[in-house]
C-alpha cells in the first residue's frame, strides 16, 4: 500500500490500527483506550470506541475560508475573528470542534501522557483533511513548538508527535528543530485576543530554512483566537517562507 493510499477513506468505520507482530503482542498486555471514554476500545484493534466517534463534534458545513472555523451559513466569507484582523498565515483547516469533550481528551495527552490517543487523531486528519494537505504541497511539516521547561514536564511535544505521524502517512518531509520557542509566555486562558497576540510577540524563532523551501504547513493540538499560530507564521515569513498553512485537532468557536 502506498503511504498515503489510505487518506481517501473519511467515513468514521473501521477505526483500526495497523499492527506488527509485536504491536499486536504489547496490546494483549497493554490495551489500546479510547480517547473519548478512556476505557479499553473494543473491538480490540480499533483506535476509538464506535459510539465514542459520535461524540466529537466533528468540523462539516460551511467554513471560514481563513482559519477553518465553522460559521452559519455559506453566505459568511470571514468568521468574526478573521474579518477584523489580517493574519500572516494563508489558511488554516481543522478536524474537530474544541467543546467539553475535545477539552477532557487533550488533557489526557498533555497531562496523563496518553500520546497513544494521537494515533487517532492522527488518522482522522489523513482521513479527512489529507487530500487537501497534499493539494496544497506544502515542501515541509512544522509542529508549533512548547517552550523547552514545558517539555521537560510532560515528555513531549503534542504537536510534535502529531506532525511526525502525519509526515510518514502523507511522505512530506517533517522538522521538529525549525521553530523553537524562546520566551516562556503566562498562560493563555484568561487573556482577550488582543492580550494574547501582545503575549506571544517576541516568543518564537525560527532557523533559516533552503531557499527552496517557500511553503510550511504548521501542526498545532488546538486553534482557539489564532494567537500562537499567527506568532508562529509571522517569525517563519520574516525567515523567507512565502506561504504558511495550518492544520490542527481542534477548533474553538468564533467569537
Amino acid at each position: 500500500m502506498e503511504k498515503n493510499s489510505h487518506i481517501s477513506q473519511e467515513g468514521h468505520s473501521g477505526w483500526l490500527a495497523p499492527r506488527s507482530l509485536k504491536e499486536e503482542a504489547l496490546s494483549l498486555i497493554f490495551p489500546r483506550r479510547c480517547p473519548v471514554c478512556g476505557q479499553i476500545v473494543m473491538p480490540r484493534g480499533g483506535l476509538i470506541c464506535p459510539p465514542c466517534v459520535k461524540k466529537l463534534s466533528w468540523v462539516s458545513g460551511p467554513r471560514c475560508r481563513r482559519c477553518g472555523k465553522e460559521v452559519a451559513d455559506e453566505t459568511i466569507e470571514y468568521c468574526f475573528d478573521c474579518s477584523r484582523r489580517r493574519h500572516a498565515f494563508e489558511e488554516g483547516m481543522a478536524l474537530i470542534n474544541y467543546n467539553e469533550t475535545a477539552s477532557r481528551s487533550m488533557a489526557q495527552i498533555k497531562y496523563k501522557n496518553r500520546r497513544e490517543y494521537l494515533d487517532f487523531y492522527a488518522e482522522a486528519m489523513l482521513r479527512r483533511l489529507g487530500r487537501k494537505i497534499l493539494r496544497l504541497s506544502p515542501d515541509i511539516i512544522l509542529p508549533v513548538p512548547v517552550h523547552p521547561s514545558r517539555r521537560r514536564i510532560r515528555g513531549f511535544n503534542q504537536a510534535e508527535e502529531l506532525a511526525r505521524r502525519l509526515s510518514e502517512s502523507l511522505g512530506i518531509p517533517y522538522s521538529a528543530g525549525i521553530l523553537t520557542r524562546t520566551r516562556k509566555t503566562s498562560p493563555q486562558k484568561s487573556l482577550t485576543p488582543s492580550e494574547r497576540f501582545k503575549n506571544l510577540e517576541q516568543a518564537f524563532s525560527a532557523r533559516p530554512l533552503p531557499k527552496e523551501v517557500k511553503t510550511v504547513l504548521l501542526i498545532d493540538d488546538i486553534y482557539t483566537t489564532g494567537a500562537t499560530m499567527e506568532a508562529c507564521a509571522r517569525v517563519l515569513k520574516k525567515n523567507g517562507i512565502q506561504t504558511v498553512y495550518f492544520a490542527v485537532i481542534f477548533i474553538g468557536a468564533g467569537q
